[in-house]
């Protein structure tokens, strides 16, 4: 057994293990991501704070690897220290089964609420596509050193490169990478029509073919937790994540040639190309923090980072009640279109959901309260 859990916080660990550089990078994607998701108005907003419309990239396109490959780090750390306290095969793999199936049925109810409509369910989602890394790249890693982990990200990353490519879809062709006619279109209409991102398309964004790339973005977060839990000297470290983030952002650059950087389709070279940027964000943010001792500047992420997927989930029903109930836009029209310009407006309103949701995290940290699955 090689690696973490990823609910756990960092800071939970030992004193001589404490990763809160880890809490504090987890908990600023979190925070970026309830910005992002909650902007007053998409059609106004300064571009890095969108999603590229297909082939490309911006910052908001890192958020969501970012969070995989932070989980994947946390995992080298709490899988280690299961694997110290002698706990058995079948009941860490019972841990890792529930726990997946918890952050599923958690999202799927995210998906439901609030109106419930079973009969078009979208049944990806976030939380689910976090689940389903986790399930995998766990069981991957609790057979696997560091050469394994490689070997299999690399091997993910290739099979699906030619599925993308090479397989002839029906009424299609091969290595077709357009909206529509590509190889997850046909699987995800195929398996789970009337079941996708807002029943409007026939493929999903987080939908079964594409998860299957960013398990390797687990497994490069495992790679460097077993960096981080090495004893090498903290210079030693520094060389090996910025090593491993130039390589694979360059990597990423590279086959964008063959198969382009694209969130949507999760594709290979955006695979490679995120995980690279979370080396080296994690390579700043832990010299910084741990090794340079910065922590009282990082609190506010920190906050943020030790309960995560509460924050997340509370940010996606809190959404939910502000549009349905017309809060949103009586708030948005009345007081942020008032003060700020549209595009203005649109940022403010996220930052303002940031700050109400840090007050949650805020009152939870205050009483030591970690919600783990």
């Amino acid at each position: 057994m090689t690696a973490a859990d990823p609910a756990q916080p960092a800071a939970a660990q030992p004193a001589s293990r404490r990763l809160t550089s880890l809490d504090a990078f987890r908990g600023a994607t979190i925070a970026g991501m309830i910005l992002v998701n909650n902007l007053g108005d998409h059609s106004n907003a300064y571009a890095p704070l969108l999603h590229a419309q297909w082939h490309g990239w911006t910052p908001t396109d890192l958020i969501f690897p970012f969070f995989l490959w932070i989980m994947g780090v946390a995992m080298a750390f709490s899988f280690a220290s299961r694997q110290a306290r002698g706990e058995k095969p079948e009941v860490f793999l019972r841990h890792v089964g529930l726990r997946a199936g918890a952050l599923f049925a958690i999202g799927l109810f995210l998906n439901a609420f609030p109106a419930f409509d079973f009969a078009n369910l979208r049944i990806p989602g976030v939380l689910q596509r976090i689940a389903l890394c986790y399930l995998f790249a766990s069981i991957i890693a609790f057979y696997s050193e560091t050469r394994g982990l490689v070997l299999w990200s690399a091997g993910l990353l290739a099979s699906y490169w030619a599925l993308m490519k090479l397989y002839p879809v029906p009424g299609s062709s091969a290595g077709i990478l357009d909206l529509q006619g590509n190889f997850i279109q046909y699987i995800d209409s195929m398996l789970l029509q009337g079941h996708l991102y807002k029943n409007q398309l026939r493929w999903d964004p987080e939908g079964i073919v594409s998860t299957i790339p960013s398990i390797a973005n687990t497994l490069f977060g495992l790679i460097c937790g077993g960096i981080l839990r090495s004893d090498d000297d903290n210079r030693s470290k520094l060389r090996s994540l910025a090593v491993w983030g130039c390589g694979l952002v360059a990597l990423g650059v590279l086959c964008d040639l063959w198969l382009p950087i694209n969130k949507n389709l999760w594709t290979s070279s955006f695979a490679m190309f995120t995980s690279g940027h979370a080396f080296l964000a994690m390579a700043l943010s832990w010299w910084l923090v741990d090794v340079r001792g910065f922590k009282g500047a990082a609190q506010f992420f920190v906050i943020f980072g030790v309960n995560a997927i509460a924050v997340y989930s509370l940010s996606s029903v809190f959404a939910d009640v502000m549009s349905v109930t017309g809060a949103k836009k009586a708030l948005y029209d009345g007081v942020f279109l008032q003060i700020a310009s549209p595009i203005n407006a649109s940022a403010l309103y996220g930052l303002a959901n940031v700050a109400v949701l840090f007050l949650f995290a805020w009152v939870l940290y205050r009483r030591r309260i970690f919600v783990k699955l």
